[in-house]
């Protein structure tokens, strides 16, 4: 007969607790069930589940460890577990799997609360929390854009997770938090193409509303802008009104515009970082050509696709685009088109856009991401951030700040 138990050892974190404790199991040559060790401010808290025979229980088995506990200044428990406890436990491994991701500025108790509570409500078992930002110093300004996110790795939700999403939904609107909620997956741990929308996604700005300002009509083309983003208008018919609006404005104001883009925080950090780590890279955008090539060569994406501006022999707008123009299902048809070049299943890719054009990408993507977006495009897409910039997407990929290339995450 074997018995099963559970050992917890806690105590001020040191090198060679767990080697301690691993070599006096050897000596008795016990089999391990299952370890897990965790460190929150230099307290260890390891846990290892192990099989004994009657005769390693009855000898100094556990003797040993508790001395050898007392040496190192360390509190040791031992629990029973029972066999068939211990059985249904294996047979929840069965269970699907998820990551809930929880960003923000700033993470109180009241945000850790409430997402646990709609997982428990749900029915959703908690196996492991992560903190993947970086560690905050105490003496951090409330204004400083400061960022704070905690992972949960959870099982046992139900196959229709329409309920849980919306809970979620609601709650991180009234929190002023992002909450993500994905399966976890082969594919989430191996992302391989990430496109973008450009406008209001990498660049705080819509470029056609920057060139409308210039032509004197900026008024008209944001009101005809806004009723886009928010879905009233097709964005075929929006996008010909607002291109109308533009004939003939001088060609000389591009480069003017193009150097005062503001980019969107945490734009340069995201893209460098994915460079790095080898991912393709694409801006997809429904904005113009000659502003989208302006980052590529700032930053180095891999793909561009945009619309082209038709200018006249006099340098000036004619008030429409040469070739397709690039609308929600092109933008879609684009991402297909380079996974398949790339040999990458949609699976594998992230598409990340605010406006109502993006939601055909952001729902064929393995991970579509609503940034800073539309109500309605917030509560179509998979996943949103709204809190962040745009290096938050890091996190919904399970990067620690640690891992990043810049040292200041």
């Amino acid at each position: 007969m074997k018995e099963i138990i559970l050992l917890t050892i806690s105590g001020e974190d040191k090198p060679g607790v767990t080697s301690s404790m691993s070599s006096i199991l050897a000596s008795y040559q016990i089999n391990i069930l299952d370890i897990g060790q965790a460190v929150i401010h230099n307290t260890l808290s390891l846990g290892i589940l192990i099989e004994v025979s009657r005769e390693a229980e009855s000898s100094p088995l556990l003797r040993d460890l508790l001395f050898k506990a007392h040496e190192l200044n360390m509190k040791i428990r031992f629990q029973p577990v029972d066999a068939q406890e211990y059985t249904d436990w294996v047979s929840e491994q069965g269970k699907s799997r998820h990551i809930i991701t929880l960003l923000a500025r700033r993470i109180t108790a009241e945000h850790i609360a409430k997402v646990t509570d709609i997982a428990a409500r749900h029915g959703i078992n908690i196996d492991k929390i992560t903190r993947l930002s970086g560690r905050l110093p105490l003496d951090t300004s409330p204004q400083e854009k400061t960022r704070a996110c905690v992972e949960f790795s959870v099982r046992g939700a139900d196959a229709d997770t329409g309920p849980l999403r919306e809970e979620f939904l609601r709650a991180a609107s009234d929190l002023d938090v992002d909450i993500a909620f994905q399966e976890d997956n082969i594919f989430r741990r191996n992302r391989r193409l990430v496109v973008f929308d450009m406008d209001s996604t990498l660049i705080e700005a819509e470029v056609i509303d920057e060139l409308a300002k210039e032509a004197g009509v900026g008024d008209q083309v944001a009101e005809i802008t806004e009723a886009a983003m928010r879905g009233e208008i097709d964005f075929n018919e929006s996008f010909k009104r607002r291109m109308a609006l533009l004939k003939g404005l001088d060609v000389k104001v591009l480069d003017q515009i193009a150097e005062r883009l503001p980019m969107t925080e945490g734009c340069e950090e995201l893209v460098s970082n994915l460079k790095a780590l080898g991912f393709k890279t694409a801006i997809l955008s429904g904005g113009f050509n000659y502003f989208a090539s302006h980052l590529q060569n700032k930053l180095g994406f891999d793909y561009v696709y945009a619309n082209e501006l038709d200018i006249d022999a006099e340098g000036r707008v004619t008030g429409e685009v040469k070739g397709t123009v690039v609308n929600g299902e092109r933008k879609a048809e684009l991402l297909r088109e380079i996974a398949a070049k790339e040999g990458i299943a949609l699976e594998q890719t992230i598409a990340v856009g605010d406006g109502a054009n993006d939601l055909p990408m952001l729902s064929i993507a393995g991970l579509g991401i609503a940034f800073r977006a539309k109500p309605l495009v917030r509560q179509s897409a998979k996943q949103a951030i709204s809190t962040l910039g745009l290096d938050g997407i890091l996190y919904l990929i399970g990067f620690r700040d640690r891992d990043a290339l810049n040292e200041s995450r």
